[in-house]
């Protein structure tokens, strides 16, 4: 009985051990693998003059269009399948794309053998979460409001000078507004080389050198920028 009572937990054990584990795939390292060598996969993409195949965005936003793609529930039935079965077995019938940019592009190669279903699964349940239209007017609205702000302000965000400083309220370091009144080669210099001790109240601050982060030009409209700080301080006290 003790024998026979070892062999039954044994193969109880034993069977626990062949159930199958599920897999969890990563659809954007799967994407950048077996796709990015053809596609570009920015949002919003760059443009290139020998691109191999369109832009991943340029698919996605043309394959819900035309999919009439609404929900969830369509991308179940409709996209993941599409992109599936597409992948494996293109050919132009199945197709979603006008004559011509299959003309320019080319049929794509099948990638059977090179990727699973259950990689174009994780792949594109990636793809239509990630290139989503509203997310994408977003983008483009705050790009537009970045590159409308003065230039010296673009580079002020861009580079983290806002961490430490601010326009016009002190933070760790002075605010640009009370760096105005200066003369314009001190602030120049300071921004290259740092400085301590040189505003009231910041004594204890150090300033880092910023020489190797911006060209001369970019310090000259760094320089101006906040003298504009100033001005617009008398205009509006």
């Amino acid at each position: 009985m003790r024998y026979l009572a070892g062999l039954v937990m044994v193969l109880i054990l034993s069977g626990c051990g062949d159930e199958k584990k599920e897999v969890h795939y990563n659809g954007a390292a799967l994407l950048k693998n077996k796709c990015g060598a053809c596609h570009n996969l920015k949002m919003p993409p760059d443009t290139y003059e020998d691109e191999k195949a369109p832009p991943m965005m340029a698919v996605v936003f043309h394959l819900k269009d035309f999919m009439k793609i609404k929900d969830d529930k369509d991308k179940a039935e409709k996209f993941i399948p599409f992109i599936q079965d597409y992948t494996l077995e293109p050919s132009r019938e199945k197709s979603y794309c006008d004559e011509a940019s299959l003309d320019t592009y080319g049929l794509m190669p099948s990638l059977k053998g090179s990727v699973t279903e259950d990689e174009l699964k994780a792949i594109a349940e990636y793809i239509y979460n990630f290139y989503n239209q509203e997310k994408y007017l977003k983008e483009m609205q705050a790009k537009a409001a970045f590159y409308a702000l003065p230039k010296g302000e673009q580079l002020v965000r861009k580079s983290g000078c806002l961490n430490c400083h601010d326009t016009q309220k002190a933070k760790v370091g002075p605010s640009f507004s009370m760096m105005s009144d200066r003369d314009p080669e001190e602030i120049i210099n300071v921004i290259q080389n740092g400085s301590q001790g040189k505003w009231e109240g910041f004594r204890n601050m150090l300033m880092p050198p910023f020489k190797n982060k911006f060209t001369q030009d970019e310090l000259r409209i760094l320089q101006e920028w906040i003298h504009t700080l100033g001005a617009k301080e008398k205009v509006n006290p």
